[in-house]
Formats: C-alpha cells, structure tokens, sequence
C-alpha cells in the first residue's frame, strides 16, 4: 500500500499525488506497485526491495542523487505468543524532491509519524526527518525493553510458585528477543557513526545535536539489552541448578523410602523360609517379627533424617 502525505500549514495532510516536499510511505507494497515507483521517481529498484527482506542489516547506500538508509526498528505484536518483540527493517530513501520510507509491515515508528505523536515534524525537512525517525526507533527501543523487563519479572514471580515448563519457555522466547534487539541496536548504532561521519546528509546544528541525542539513546538501549540479557542468562542458570538440586531430593527421598519398605520385606522373606528359625515355636513369634521390623524401620528412618534425606 502505497500512502503520500505533506505538511501543510504545520499539519500533516494526506494527498493524492506525488508532490515536492512530500513523504511517500509505503507498506508492504506489491511488485507492480514497487516497479511503478522505480519508473516514475527513478530510484533503483534494489532500494525498494531491500527493506522488504526482514535480515536485511542497518546501512547506507547512495546512487544517482539517492540516498538509502537501512534501520532496524523494534515491532511488537500481541498475536505472536511465542516471541512478541521482535525487529524489521525500515528503509528510509531521500531524494532533492522526496522522502520515502518503506517496509513489509506497518510498524509503531511509522504510525507515530502518521498520527501526530512526533513533535516539530514537517516533510520538508528531510534530513531532520530521518534523524526525528531515528530517535523515535531508539525511544521505542527502551520502552520495549522496559516492558520486556517487567515480563521477566512476571515470570519470575511464577516460577517462584511452581516450576513449570511454560515459563521456562517464556523466559527462552524473551532472551531471543533481547537477542534481536541487541543485534539491531548495534547495527543502527555503526550505521549512524558512519552517517555522522561521512555527512552524506547535511545537516545543521540543530540536527547535529539530535544526531548526538539518537546516538546517545542507542548507546544506553544497547546497555539495558546487554544488562537484562545477563540478569536474564544468570537467571535461567539459577533456576536449571534449582531444577537439578529439587531431582536430587526427590531421588534421595525415594531411595530412603526404598530402603525403609525393604526392611520388612526382608525380614518377612527370611521368616517365610523352611529352615529353623527364632522364635518359632512362641505364640507371639509374629508379634516379636512385626516389632523387629518396625524397630529396623525406625532406625533406618532416624538414621536418613540425621543424614538430611527426608
């Protein structure tokens, strides 16, 4: 789909045709529309299918007047039980005329944009555009953090509980997300030092000092991913040595029981052979039989609780 939209009087209005100073979004798009966009802007057809591929790394690239810049955004999605948080590329074109982004899914950076939740925000601006899309992208980042954290946290508390093998799962699935995300926050970060080295997008001091701030946010998002990606390694450690000592208990409580039950299995094994035997003759020779096993059984009992097995 493809949506154009401009700012018109500092507000943004969504019009029919390409103009100049206009953003061009396009979301999960179809080859004809993608070829048609190649034609009739004239951008290399490569810059708008590489974002389409969701391994596509953070980058930039530049040919014929146009500049491609590659992010990767984090995207969370309720309906995906198994890993909810996970990143895909957005790909950012600029040109003399436009700016485009596009992506195979619609995506909470873009959307911000869309609906009016990014302050100071005009089409015209390109270069501002970009470096307000990668601020926003850092900002989402942390904030997706946050909430993985306090999943962690939830799942802890039920692991305390029980140990059951659907948190443990969970606790797999949040640790490959914080693997995507400390992926992708490493490639943005390279890519925006080299933006801010090579200055292929001009900038004034006002987006140097944005520039300064997104790669400032990416830094500490890459340090709470690390962070919480250790918590969460030493975490899941912790409760596998939890897992291992609980079937040592049981196994050791288990054979004691063994032990115990044997006792009087033993004692009744002997007594029912067709030999001589004690107490045979007496009338209370089952009586005296039931006393030694039970007393062998106590003994046995006192010495597995001294020895800490029950």
């Amino acid at each position: 789909m493809i949506t154009i939209f401009k700012s018109i009087q500092n507000n943004l209005k969504e019009i029919s045709k390409f103009e100049n100073d206009c953003w061009i979004n396009v979301s999960n798009p179809t080859n004809e529309e993608l070829e048609k966009l190649s034609q009739k802007l004239k951008i290399p057809l490569d810059f708008l299918t590489d974002p389409l591929d969701v391994d596509e790394r953070a980058r930039i690239d530049a040919e014929n007047g146009c500049i491609l810049i590659v992010l990767r955004v984090s995207r969370f999605d309720e309906k995906e039980v198994d890993i909810p948080f996970t990143t895909l590329p957005v790909g950012i074109i600029i040109t003399k005329e436009i700016a485009i982004t596009i992506c195979s899914k619609d995506v909470r950076v873009i959307l911000d944009f869309i609906n009016g939740k990014v302050r100071n925000f005009s089409t015209e601006n390109k270069s501002r555009f970009l470096l307000q899309i990668s601020h926003r992208t850092a900002l989402l980042y942390l904030k997706d953090l946050r909430e993985i954290n306090n999943r962690t946290t939830m799942v802890e508390k039920e692991l305390h509980k029980a140990m059951k093998n659907e948190e443990l799962i969970k606790l797999l699935n949040i640790e490959k997300s914080l693997v995507f995300f400390t992926t992708s926050l490493r490639s943005n970060e390279l890519m925006m030092e080299r933006l801010q080295k090579t200055e292929i997008i001009k900038m004034n001091p006002d987006d140097e000092d944005l520039m300064e701030d997104v790669i400032t946010e990416s830094k500490q998002a890459i340090e709470m991913s690390n962070v919480y990606s250790n918590i969460l390694s030493g975490m899941m450690d912790a409760f596998a040595s939890v897992i291992s000592n609980n079937l040592n208990v049981v196994v050791k409580f288990l054979a004691a029981v063994t032990i115990i039950l044997m006792i009087p299995t033993l004692i009744a094994s002997l007594y029912g052979m067709n030999v001589k035997l004690p107490f045979q003759d007496s009338s209370h020779a089952f009586l005296i039989t039931l006393s030694i096993s039970f007393t062998l059984s106590a003994i046995g009992v006192l010495i597995f609780i001294k020895r800490k097995w029950f």
